[in-house]
């Protein structure tokens, strides 16, 4: 099955954190009461009320928030073995999701495996009845998002694009303007120049996202060909968008031949950014814990 998917400034970022070439949702705790969790956790019960309220039933429920392994943090720190370890393997973590789903987390979750009760409130519903409540849901969400985080949304598309838009201001105002990472980014560009590859921007951020963003290009390419009701090629990406990517259809032999061009890829980023990345991680989860504290995310 193909799948239209949007990528929230969280989740590419958590994806690059996984991979090692971007940043993670992760920092020191911030003051009590603003941490993301804390804020997570008022808007699941503010939701719970909203939903009552409407007549349906919602339980409020926050995702458990599992500690990363040691490998992860001392990617997330920008360890070079432990970089290398994952890349050999996932390379950026595009294909890889293709090649090894269950590993990836992209393999489907039962239903007697979901620990979030609302999955099951939602099973038991008619299809009528699910209309209706996805459709108190996000009006719930967005309320909630109102009342906890001070915001004026009309959707959850706008919630969604007002983080990814804060997550984008904060990191390109903070750390694109960071003396060292500026240098080591230039340095780390020059590199992957002289390997062949194509770098038009050399600012941090960008250097960060540069061999993640290509990949899912690649993978979306292939998406949209093989839907009809899409351009075959995706329209030029907005600074202050939500990207939108579609992902195609691959069998784990389907996707080894790209996987395996893209491990080499993530091989030649890491050397060319071995210097790059220890001091530019760190700095971004920072950044990007405070957005996630901001959106209760």
């Amino acid at each position: 099955m193909l799948t239209k998917f949007t990528v929230t400034a969280t989740a590419l970022l958590a994806l690059a954190a996984l991979c090692g070439c971007g940043g993670a949702a992760e920092t020191a705790a911030p003051s009590p009461g603003s941490t993301a969790e804390g804020k997570e956790v008022q808007m699941e019960a503010a939701k719970a009320d909203c939903m009552k309220q409407k007549g349906f039933k919602y339980v409020a429920y926050v995702t458990p928030h599992k500690p990363g392994t040691e490998d992860d943090k001392s990617r997330m720190r920008g360890n070079y073995q432990a970089m290398r370890k994952y890349r050999e393997k996932y390379g950026f973590g595009v294909f890889a999701q293709h090649v090894y789903p269950k590993e990836m987390g992209a393999a489907p979750t039962s239903p007697d495996n979901e620990p979030n009760p609302n999955m099951k409130i939602q099973n038991a519903l008619s299809k009528t009845q699910m209309q209706a409540y996805r459709k108190a849901m996000d009006a719930c969400q967005v309320s909630a998002a109102n009342k906890v985080l001070g915001l004026k949304l009309k959707s959850t598309e706008d919630f969604y694009d007002a983080q990814f838009k804060a997550s984008a201001r904060a990191r390109k105002g903070k750390l694109n303007t960071d003396t060292e990472l500026v240098e080591l980014a230039t340095a780390m560009a020059t590199c992957l120049k002289g390997k062949g590859y194509a770098v038009t921007d050399t600012t941090p951020v960008t250097m960060s996202e540069l061999g993640q963003k290509t990949w899912l290009g690649k993978e979306d390419k292939l998406g949209r060909e093989q839907m009809d009701d899409v351009p075959d090629v995706a329209p030029p990406a907005e600074d202050d968008k939500v990207p939108m990517y579609y992902a195609p259809t691959l069998a784990p032999e389907q996707a080894k031949p790209y996987l395996a061009k893209e491990i080499r890829a993530a091989l030649d980023d890491l050397e060319c950014g071995k210097d790059f990345y220890p001091a530019y991680l760190p700095k971004e989860q920072a950044v990007q814990g405070q957005v996630s504290a901001q959106f209760g995310m």
